[in-house]
């Protein structure tokens, strides 16, 4: 088998989302996805890539990450994430994921819950979405993910819509979230005009847009036990920046 990936980018920044947030982070972005949610904004990342050894994908972690590393033992950066697109499309994933683990690092992966997770090596967090209603992919949900995850790993829900807000309430009493993991309600960042790519799912009807305050307020009202969370990385740059 090839030791290759598809790879879109790979770049130091911060974290942008998850318990995590604020943190300085190598980011790999892999090249393609098996879904097209309506608000995706990484679509470009469908297809664009180049194709990376994983020992240059391994060694350009270990470039961006020297600067945390005031000696030559372990890494000293807190955290490398991959994500996408969907890292799990490509099975030399598993091995990257594996290798980074074995060298000190704390790998978080980015997936969205469309793929089975009980092949990723039990170090890594893993921050898995379940796709609501308001994506076009909520039929993608694999429910048999839920028996996989750990309590060092995160649900996140994208909330665009009051649809969205009921149907994820919903979940987390039906499956007892709250038990297994911290969960994530992230608000949705209206794409832009540019942004909108022909291949995504539209927004399905009867959807209604819901804005972020009125998500908050929801949350406290309902007391609900999840993190609200913004896209970081869209407020200290611009919205639609590749690279951060």
């Amino acid at each position: 088998m090839s030791d290759q990936l598809a790879v879109n980018e790979i770049y130091l920044s911060l974290q942008g989302e998850s318990t995590f947030a604020g943190l300085p982070c190598v980011f790999v972005r892999l090249t393609g996805c098996n879904l097209r949610c309506s608000y995706c904004d990484t679509a470009y990342a469908f297809t664009e890539g180049t194709r990376r050894s994983l020992t240059e994908i391994i060694a350009e972690i270990h470039r961006l990450a020297a600067t945390y590393a005031p000696a030559a033992s372990a890494p000293r950066l807190p955290l490398v994430e991959l994500t996408g697109g969907e890292p799990l499309l490509q099975p030399n994933t598993l091995p990257l994921m594996r290798q980074l683990c074995d060298a000190g690092f704390t790998v978080l992966l980015e997936t969205s819950g469309a793929l089975d997770i009980s092949p990723v090596d039990a170090r890594v967090r893993r921050i898995m979405d379940l796709k609501c209603p308001s994506s076009g992919e909520v039929e993608r949900n694999r429910w048999e993910n839920l028996a996989h995850l750990k309590s060092t790993d995160e649900i996140k829900f994208v909330i665009g819509t009051v649809e969205d807000y009921a149907w994820a309430k919903a979940q987390i009493t039906q499956h007892n979230l709250a038990a297994k993991c911290p969960l994530l309600f992230s608000w949705v960042t209206p794409l832009q005009t540019h942004q909108q790519a022909k291949v995504l799912k539209p927004l399905p009807t009867g959807q209604t847009p819901i804005a972020r305050l009125d998500l908050v307020q929801r949350i406290i009202a309902d007391a609900l036990p999840v993190r609200f969370q913004l896209q970081m990385h869209k407020i200290v740059w611009a919205p639609d920046q590749r690279g951060v």
